[in-house]
């Protein structure tokens, strides 16, 4: 019999200051001082790999939270999950496994806006309006999000028309691609705001953040009504929904004999802001078998460095990629694998984040890289992403899109470089047609003159799949939101919007 987990209670990664309920995690989204919430302890699973691998996704889902979000009874969550994983979902088992190359390609991106923040974000509005009930929130909930070009989509999609809350999405103008922009300008929902600024990820990210811990605003929001939460990975809420489907990929290839139980895997996850692959570090941590976490970054290769060198430093030229979501200098979830191998040293963790803000660099010392074993880190630049993009098509008709390129990129190099070749799950995190014009020109150059809506129905014939909803509903949607601003004008359109 394994031994029954306690309360799972959330700290700051800052401070050590007292920890609060799951619930209250969620709705607050950010510590007052910048910090991330954290868990206290990592539960473990409490049914075997045999058990979980005879589950669906859904169940898989409700086995994994209800082990983090110990302040919600089993039909509250339960009540989340059959809301979330729907027919929102274009198939059925919500995140098929596809063996392609030598690999098994965990496909993320079958939801409502095609792209894997759709895991996490189709439950967030069910989990964050259930904690407020919990803690009897009378106030509406405004959603600050800045977003790559994937979680503004997925936070709008979840979010719209939703009563209780509002969402205030920011993006880089002209760092997203035109399906992902389209996409978000086209949202409709009368409690929904996206506005493009004048500058890349990083700068919204840091607007948001700054927002967030401005105490005179706050109170001045709380006197009207209004309180802040946030839609990033930055939130609990939106970082235990990921680390599901790794546990799922795993009962997945037990269920179909493609592993023996208790067998390791290695996973590859293409890498931003770093929290889809922090949330295969908490899957290992629950005791699931996985061997590797293999970081992929793409030029913008921050975490490389990181994890080559122990020094994080974000002083260096800002690259536009095909890979628009992983384009960030400023990996916010790390600040939560610092914490851990700092010994949940909030002190040694503040200096550190202290030395990131105004700095731009910080050095981790000996005995916390050897904490790091766990993971590899490793770069494709655009080229080499282009050309695995082509191989995987001409070899195997599979057709991947950038940011998954990037990961199957940094595999082969993690196999030529370690000869390791235990069996490998790589993330998936985005449809190829949300990247139409990088994929198909991977494919073939002459593809370049084509428009782009020509170019979705070209890569239907070519991968022989059909064109997602998602791409259908915006061919001729208009346009609803065509706000742009400054960085230091965000504060401004936010009290706008809510006219205070």
């Amino acid at each position: 019999m394994m031994e029954k987990n306690r309360e799972v209670c959330y700290r700051g990664t800052r401070s050590n200051g007292q920890a609060v309920k799951a619930s209250q995690a969620i709705l607050k989204g950010l510590c007052e001082d910048g910090g991330l919430f954290v868990p206290d302890h990592i539960p473990t699973l409490d049914k075997s790999l045999g058990e979980l691998a005879g589950m669906s996704y859904q169940e898989i889902a409700y086995e994994v939270m209800k082990l983090f979000l110990t302040d919600f009874t089993e039909t509250e969550l339960k009540d989340c999950i059959r809301k979330a994983y729907d027919e929102k979902f274009d198939t059925e088992v919500i995140a098929p496994l596809v063996e392609a190359e030598d690999a098994y390609f965990l496909e993320l991106f079958h939801g409502a806006t095609i792209a894997f923040k759709d895991m996490a974000l189709s439950i967030l509005p069910h989990l964050l309006l259930t904690s407020a009930r919990k803690n009897h929130i009378t106030n509406e909930i405004v959603i600050l999000t800045a977003t790559s070009g994937d979680t503004g989509k997925a936070a709008l999609a979840g979010f719209a028309n939703v009563e209780g809350t509002r969402i205030i999405v920011f993006y880089p103008k002209d760092g997203v691609s035109p399906i992902q922009e389209k996409q978000m300008v086209t949202q409709k929902g009368a409690n929904t705001l996206v506005v493009g600024i004048h500058g890349n990820f990083d700068d919204a990210q840091t607007g948001v953040k700054r927002i967030f811990s401005d105490k005179a605003l706050e109170a001045e929001m709380a006197g009207k009504g209004f309180q802040f939460s946030s839609a990033n990975s930055i939130n609990i809420g939106r970082l235990v929904p990921q680390v599901c489907y790794y546990v799922y990929s795993y009962a997945k290839l037990l269920a179909e004999g493609k592993i023996r139980d208790g067998e390791k895997i290695n996973v590859v996850v293409p890498t931003g802001n770093f929290g889809n692959i922090l949330a295969a570090f908490y899957a290992k941590n629950m005791g699931l078998p996985i061997g590797k976490l293999i970081c992929a970054s793409n030029e913008n290769k921050v975490l490389f460095d990181f994890f080559r060198t122990g020094v994080y430093d974000r002083n260096r030229e800002f690259v536009l990629t095909s890979s628009p979501s992983m384009d960030i200098l400023i990996s916010s979830n790390l600040e939560r694998l610092i914490y851990r191998i700092a010994g949940d040293n909030a002190d040694k963790n503040r200096e550190l984040m202290a030395s990131l803000s105004r700095k731009g660099v910080y050095e981790i010392d000996g005995a916390m890289k050897e904490k790091l074993q766990d993971f590899y880190g490793n770069y494709a630049d655009e080229s080499e992403t282009a050309a695995v993009i082509k191989k995987i098509y001409e070899d195997c008709g599979y057709v991947i899109d950038t940011h998954t390129a990037v990961a199957a990129a940094v595999y082969e190099k993690y196999k030529a470089e370690t000869g390791d070749n235990t069996k490998t799950v790589i993330a998936s995190t985005a449809s190829p047609f949300k990247f139409t014009r990088s994929v198909m020109n991977a494919i073939d150059a002459k593809y370049d003159s084509m428009t782009d809506f020509a170019l979705v129905d070209e890569l239907s014939k070519l991968a022989n799949v059909k064109v997602p909803q998602a791409i259908e509903d915006i061919r001729t949607a208009p346009v609803v939101h065509d706000k742009q601003c400054d960085v230091d004008q965000m504060q401004a359109v936010v009290r706008e919007f809510l006219n205070i």
